[in-house]
């Protein structure tokens, strides 16, 4: 009798240990469930907010095109997105009647050709000897070793022969991979700390453009103008502060070799080509976007996207 009773005893625990454990099994399916269910819901909400955005940064520069005239950081273009709670907008449309979510969104509009192009350095396949004595200028600025810009010349040179070549005839060869983005100039053979030097004052884009005295940086703006230094640089930008520059014939008052053939085909006072960036915190996730948009006329074009979370802080 008592071996019958311990057997049921122990038939029993294991009966409400199986349960216990299909139960538990049960309820961690049904939580991820819901949680891949939230994060896809999250990242389809986030993705058409800073769709949203982006339409709203176009609206911006279309309009600023409508008026003409110089583009300077005086602009409404120019005037960063701090991070602003969208209920807060939501809550003034009066047909809205749902709970939001606590999302915040926060973006900017950075001039693209306020930095020296990495593609002015070509010109129908061979080196721009401006363009090359213009990154001179500013590696030295950098303290970056001359054989660093050698690297980019070289390998960029090699890079867009091979483009070239491979488009033609449907052959490729062993040169590096011609650049779409800054960040790929370590394709060509520069170290990483050279390319995060270069970061704040170069960019990459498609085609040849010229630097916007209005929105360039001293380094830019000193690397673009043979003979220029850093005390005459200073001064085109404390004087842009108070007033832009309209025209390249009003900047060459502080500086008449600008008006110099050699010079002039590199500057400008107006811009094409922007970098829009978005960022929303929705709860606990962050998501970033950044978008290069070309400007001509009234058309904005989309020239690439690029999403993602941003990397944690390192630890101290």
């Amino acid at each position: 009798m008592n071996r019958q009773r311990g057997a049921a005893l122990l038939a029993a625990m294991l009966t409400v240990t199986l349960v216990a454990t299909m139960a538990a099994a049960a309820m961690w399916q049904q939580w991820r469930s819901v949680e891949v269910e939230s994060a896809e819901r999250a990242r389809v909400q986030s993705a058409w907010v800073l769709l949203g955005a982006l339409d709203w940064a176009r609206l911006i520069l279309r309009e600023d095109a409508r008026t003409g005239g110089a583009d300077h950081l005086a602009e409404p273009w120019a005037v960063p997105l701090q991070e602003a709670r969208l209920s807060s907008f939501l809550a003034m449309d009066s047909n809205n009647t749902d709970n939001t979510r606590d999302a915040f969104l926060s973006g900017s509009i950075t001039d693209l050709q306020g930095k020296l192009n990495v593609t002015n350095l070509i010109d129908n396949n061979r080196l721009s000897e401006a363009s090359v004595l213009a990154f001179s200028r500013l590696f030295d600025q950098l303290g970056v070793s001359p054989d660093q810009l050698s690297l980019l010349t070289g390998g960029l040179l090699s890079a867009t022969r091979a483009a070239v070549k491979t488009a033609e005839s449907n052959t490729t060869d062993d040169a590096p991979l011609l650049p779409q983005r800054v960040d790929q100039l370590t394709w060509l053979g520069l170290s990483a700390e050279t390319v995060e030097k270069l970061k704040p004052h170069v960019t990459l884009l498609p085609e040849r453009t010229t630097v916007n005295l209005n929105t360039a940086d001293a380094e830019v703006i000193q690397a673009s103008i043979p003979g220029l230094d850093r005390a005459g640089a200073m001064r085109f930008v404390t004087t842009r502060e108070s007033s832009h520059f309209a025209t390249l014939t009003e900047a060459a008052k502080l500086d008449p070799s600008i008006l110099d053939p050699s010079v002039n085909g590199q500057l400008s006072v107006t811009t094409r080509f922007f970098l829009v960036r978005g960022r929303l915190r929705l709860d606990q996730a962050v998501v970033e976007e950044s978008s290069v948009v070309k400007r001509d006329g009234l058309v904005i074009s989309n020239l690439w996207r690029e999403r993602g979370t941003p990397l944690p802080a390192p630890l101290r």
